[in-house]
């Protein structure tokens, strides 16, 4: 078992029963980010919507 496994365990343990308002979360921020930006970052901060969001779908099984 490497240090990965262990802190993916712990992330699943936080996120199972809140994916839908930690996604909430997460595309606020993108949002917010670009607003203060001027969308001048949006293709890299949708990356990273995407990236976070993929990762707590894949947490959540």
């Amino acid at each position: 078992m490497s240090i990965f496994d262990d802190i993916k365990g712990k992330a699943e343990g936080l996120i199972a029963g809140k994916e839908d308002a930690i996604k909430g979360g997460i595309e606020k921020v993108g949002d917010f980010v670009d607003e203060k930006t001027g969308d001048k970052f949006k293709d890299q901060i949708d990356s990273a919507q995407q990236a976070a969001s993929g990762f707590v779908d894949g947490a959540a099984k």
